[in-house]
């Protein structure tokens, strides 16, 4: 079953038992792909929409929206706002593969750097290349740059 499947199973499921706030997130989502598709037949592209990769790279951004704003609303002292992004992200979670840890993500790194046979800093865009190609969803390429870097550097 694919993403776009298993968000729409799960939003008819919501729907079922009346779980407003969990619905509401998931309609949120598929906002979220519906625009993308969107973006892309307006850019010309005639595929069936966007891929399962995208969905995770979609997914991936709304959490970090998420974390950011819960930051943000307790910053403020909005504390109930920053408990409804913290279940949305929650919900949105239920879909994304196992994040990896600090152990992993630097073994997967080093197995990257081997695999393109990187040397120097010049070759930072295959090693990230080959890391999204393989781990999408599953750690935060933010962080993970600066580590390549620093591997390289």
């Amino acid at each position: 079953m694919d993403m776009r499947d298993r968000v729409n199973t799960a939003l008819k499921n919501a729907m079922k038992s009346k779980e407003a706030d969990r619905l509401s997130t998931l309609r949120l989502i598929n906002a979220a792909i519906k625009d993308k598709d969107i973006a892309r037949r307006g850019s010309g592209d005639d595929t069936d929409g966007v891929s399962d990769d995208e969905v995770l790279s979609i997914m991936g951004r709304m959490v970090k929206q998420r974390q950011e704003s819960a930051r943000a609303y307790e910053e403020g002292g909005r504390l109930e706002l920053a408990e409804k992004e913290r279940s949305e992200i929650k919900v949105i979670e239920e879909f994304l593969p196992r994040q990896l840890n600090a152990g992993e993500t630097e073994k997967a790194v080093d197995a990257a750097i081997a695999e393109v046979g990187a040397s120097s800093i010049r070759d930072m865009g295959k090693v990230m290349a080959a890391l999204k190609g393989r781990y999408t969803g599953q750690m935060d390429f933010g962080k993970v740059g600066p580590m390549v870097k620093q591997k390289l550097g």
